[in-house]
């Protein structure tokens, strides 16, 4: 059976054997509809539309009657367990407060899970049509999924940066993301200004676009200094971490994640070493909470309310104006902590 998004006027009309006026009545004007239509004629209608999820397409109705002033939010993330509540947090806040100001309502599109417990925005029950457009969030987006949002109809926005489909050369996505090149760049500085020059990177350098972004940032920067350690794959691990971190001679350490800074920070001071005095920390994008450590960990900020403002704005001008939509990158702020130390001349002598 054809999928709900791809259904017409003419299909319902053809599977429930009536005029497409008929389902036009049905959809937009049901009181008129009671009195002019048979009851077997309008069930007819109406079981169509529920066996095929048509329902859930208002196109006809929007053209009839203008838009549903409704915008939809996908995560391919769960949105609110308190693991994630600080990644996602801010979005929602930008989300829920530009929708506002515009005039809309917001209506949280989960999807089902699919294989291995993945979350999918095309499925059997798919829902996404309810809404006029969607804004959709996630570190990793299904690619599959993204070209035939690209290649449809549907109005759309990515919170994130995300590669154009079918290589740099081919269609682009609309996405509102976070300059993490720029802001990994300037980290590293700061941390050659400081005298370091034997770095670590905890994080991986493949994957989610803001991973590639990350590590093009952190590799363009280090000129004279040396990597001495990449660990990719983190496993949580916080004393083999540190012992390989040591090891490594390595006098700061970038970590992509806050958690994986935080469980180092107090590995560290439980084997009585000083941060930053011993071992300098930087974390690579801070989160709307700095976890409960304690420790003011040197960052960068990134504007998740603000791309979340400015993605629900595009995704806003795309269904009224029918715009195409942009790519847009937001600068991230540098954040002072307590974790980046001096690494004077004498100390590199003795290293």
């Amino acid at each position: 059976m054809a999928k709900a998004g791809r259904l017409t006027q003419r299909d319902i009309a053809r599977i429930a054997g009536v005029s497409q006026a008929t389902v036009s009545l049905v959809l937009n004007d049901a009181k008129a509809a009671e009195g002019r239509i048979p009851d077997e004629t309008r069930e007819r209608v109406q079981k169509a539309i529920r066996e095929t999820g048509y329902v859930a397409d208002p196109i006809a109705r929007r053209m009839a009657k203008g838009l549903n002033r409704i915008l939809g939010v996908f995560t391919y993330e769960p949105a609110f367990p308190s693991a994630q509540a600080d990644f996602f947090a801010p979005f929602l806040f930008g989300i829920e407060e530009t929708a506002q100001t515009l005039g809309y309502d917001l209506l949280l599109l989960t999807g089902a899970p699919a294989n291995r417990g993945k979350r999918k925005i095309f499925d059997e029950n798919n829902r996404l049509r309810l809404a006029d457009g969607c804004v959709i969030l996630g570190r990793e987006f299904d690619r599959a999924e993204l070209k035939r949002l690209v290649a449809g109809d549907y109005p759309f926005v990515a919170v994130g940066r995300r590669d154009p489909i079918g290589g740099p050369t081919g269609a682009p996505v609309p996405y509102v993301g976070a300059d993490y090149v720029a802001a990994t760049a300037e980290m590293v500085r700061r941390a050659k200004a400081k005298g370091h020059t034997r770095l670590a990177y905890v994080g991986p350098s493949k994957g989610a676009e803001s991973s590639v972004d990350r590590w093009a940032g952190f590799a363009s920067a280090i000129a004279e200094a040396e990597l001495v350690l990449h660990i990719p794959e983190v496993g949580g691990k916080a004393l083999p971490m540190l012992e390989a971190i040591r090891a490594s001679g390595a006098s700061v350490v970038f970590f992509t994640e806050m958690a994986d800074a935080v469980i180092v920070d107090a590995a560290a001071r439980s084997q009585n070493l000083a941060v930053p005095g011993d071992l300098s920390i930087v974390v690579l994008g801070s989160h709307l909470r700095p976890m409960q450590s304690g420790t003011r960990f040197t960052t960068f900020s990134v504007p998740r309310e603000e791309m979340a403002r400015r993605a629900t704005q595009m995704l806003c001008e795309r269904i009224e104006a029918g715009s195409a939509g942009e790519q847009v990158v937001l600068p991230c702020e540098p954040v002072e902590g307590d974790t980046l130390g001096v690494i004077h001349p004498s100390d590199k002598a003795t290293s």
